[in-house]
């Protein structure tokens, strides 16, 4: 007759857990997400620049200025003029102003030489960004 009263009786115990079967499936294919994505995000600029047979390492902080297949210029991820990049390089750096020229290996150089001209006559340092060959190019004799 009571409605609120509770049975003592062993047998009707209720599971008082929480199904995380659920939440597990979801953080899975989260994260699957995460992952695919992550490498999409990595450059917002497709540049692949060219090989040479030594490439120095660095850990100067300094900016990069970005001239893909077709010619933009960017510095960092904004497009920019190139007369304005060694300005820019000394607002980033006033004590050693420098970039990191990253130039597509398809970029013809009549685009390539008024950057290094600039930041040059700027007095600004142009480190240019390559890769490293898988091999040596020219046989030892």
């Amino acid at each position: 007759m009571a409605l609120g009263t509770r049975n003592n009786d062993p047998s009707d115990d209720r599971i008082a857990e929480i199904n995380i079967t659920p939440f597990v499936d979801v953080v899975l294919v989260l994260l699957i997400i995460f992952m695919i994505t992550a490498g999409v995000v990595e450059f917002g600029l497709e540049i692949d620049v060219p090989r040479t047979r030594e490439v120095a390492t660095t850990s100067k902080d300094l900016a990069y200025v970005n001239i893909t297949s077709r010619g933009e210029v960017f510095f960092g991820d904004e497009p920019v003029s190139v007369y304005d990049i060694a300005e820019l390089a000394k607002e980033k750096n006033p004590d050693t102003p420098g970039i990191y020229l990253r130039a597509h290996k398809t970029t013809p150089w009549e685009i390539v030489a008024p950057v290094i001209a600039e930041c040059g006559s700027g007095g600004v340092n142009v480190n240019v960004v390559t890769k490293p060959l898988a091999r040596n190019p020219r046989p030892r004799k």
